[in-house]
């Protein structure tokens, strides 16, 4: 059984891919998730900017197939969000 973990956008929390139950992606590129808890804690885990490198539209879809494809690698993973070369893509590293 492998577990999944995200970094949040500060880098200093990290989240379990499991206690995730809503991602959402505003028109700035925030990318927000909220817990599974009944306190509905909500953690940024990409700021957004209105007018700079945003991320692509699917890039919340984009983590949700990622985490799938972990899920079954086995072992413990940490995903992160990387902007390099002006583009954005999320990377996995054992933890």
């Amino acid at each position: 059984m492998s577990e999944v973990w995200i970094s949040a956008a500060d880098g200093d929390d990290l989240i379990r891919a499991d206690a995730i139950v809503i991602l959402r992606m505003d028109r700035t590129g925030r990318l927000t998730v909220q817990l599974r808890d009944e306190a509905k804690v909500s953690v940024t885990l990409l700021e957004g900017s209105p007018g700079g490198a945003r991320p692509p539209a699917d890039f919340h879809r984009r983590l949700i197939r990622l985490i799938a494809e972990l899920a079954d690698v086995g072992g413990t993973r940490l995903i992160r969000a990387r902007h390099e070369n002006g583009a954005w893509h999320w990377t996995s590293e054992d933890l």
